[in-house]
């Protein structure tokens, strides 16, 4: 586990924004990217019958939409541990394999923090 509150600002908002999709939206995931701007973006898992995605492919690609040029981190807020090859493919497609990206409980506290690489 990673303290959250040694968390730069920046980065705690992020999970802060995470933690709060999930919970406004009723989801199970909730994630937030920021990009290279400083912009953030924040979106919650899409589960509609002709489309799934996960909570950070939702946020990477409203990143995109808005025209974000690259990613400086991202956040997911769910029940799982660890995250899919396709997420983390996601972030590193934007942002580049050394990308950081927060891995919280539904409680906000960073259990790990992994690399898009």
């Amino acid at each position: 586990m990673t303290d959250s509150t040694a968390l730069d600002p920046e980065d705690r908002k992020i999970v802060t924004l995470a933690r709060a999709a999930r919970a406004r939206n009723g989801v199970p995931e909730g994630a937030a990217v920021r990009d290279d701007n400083g912009r953030t973006y924040v979106a919650g898992t899409v589960a509609l019958p002709s489309l799934g995605l996960s909570a950070l492919r939702t946020a990477v690609a409203m990143a995109v939409a808005s025209g974000a040029g690259a990613l400086e981190a991202a956040a997911v807020v769910g029940e799982a541990l660890s995250l899919p090859d396709e997420d983390l493919a996601a972030v590193r497609d934007l942002g580049g394999s050394a990308t950081r990206v927060f891995v919280a409980g539904v409680d906000g506290a960073v259990r790990s923090v992994v690399t898009a690489g």
